[in-house]
């Protein structure tokens, strides 16, 4: 049986390859994938958080290794940078740049925290500009969400709450976040930051 993919507002939808890429051959709904991504990513985030220090984050090498770690049993493609034009994201020419100049002003930021931004306001302005390059095919916002708050877990900060439902499937708390998102599209953060730690 063909799996037939559902996608929830907001989520950007697989080409035919990357759907090809599909490691587990027995999954045949949504349900059944969205529950083999869930298990996958809490082992990712299982070694993130663990007494094991990853090292360097704040590089595009590491930023590709978590998203293998969170996929890398449901996705031949995992921890690879997208191929092909979406919706949402830069030209798939530009993620690398993109990327790396993300990577500079987060440090940057760190660096000089007393002088500017909050570490809230570092860490959900990376979330929304991270989302915004869209750099893999799939889970860019649950990895940009990890990545996000194993920021704040190395600065001594609680990780955010994220609205404390399921980010995943279609509801109330989806439609809020990708609202909030949007909202800091325009260069406002208020939803967002009202959002994170909700």
């Amino acid at each position: 049986m063909m799996m037939k993919f559902e996608y929830a507002q907001g989520a950007t939808p697989l080409d035919p390859d990357e759907v090809d890429g599909l490691i587990p051959f027995h999954i045949t709904t949504q349900g059944q994938l969205n529950e083999w991504e869930a298990a996958n990513i809490l082992e990712a985030e299982s070694w993130l958080f663990s007494t094991a220090n990853p090292g360097n984050f704040l590089t595009i090498e590491f930023t590709r290794l978590l998203h293998k770690k969170m996929l890398s049993k449901t996705w031949e493609w995992a921890g690879t940078f997208r191929k092909t034009s979406r919706n949402i994201g830069v030209d798939p020419n530009k993620i690398t740049m993109d990327l790396k100049n993300l990577l500079d002003d987060l440090i940057y930021q760190i660096i000089n925290i007393n002088n500017g931004f909050t570490i809230d306001e570092i860490a959900y302005r990376f979330h929304h500009r991270l989302v915004s390059i869209h750099p893999f095919p799939n889970g860019n916002g649950r990895h940009a969400r990890l990545m996000t708050d194993y920021l704040l877990a190395r600065a001594g900060s609680p990780k955010f709450t994220w609205g404390k439902e399921s980010l995943i499937g279609e509801g109330p708390t989806r439609t809020k976040y990708i609202e909030a998102l949007r909202q800091a599209d325009k260069h406002d953060y208020s939803k967002l930051a009202a959002f994170v730690r909700s």
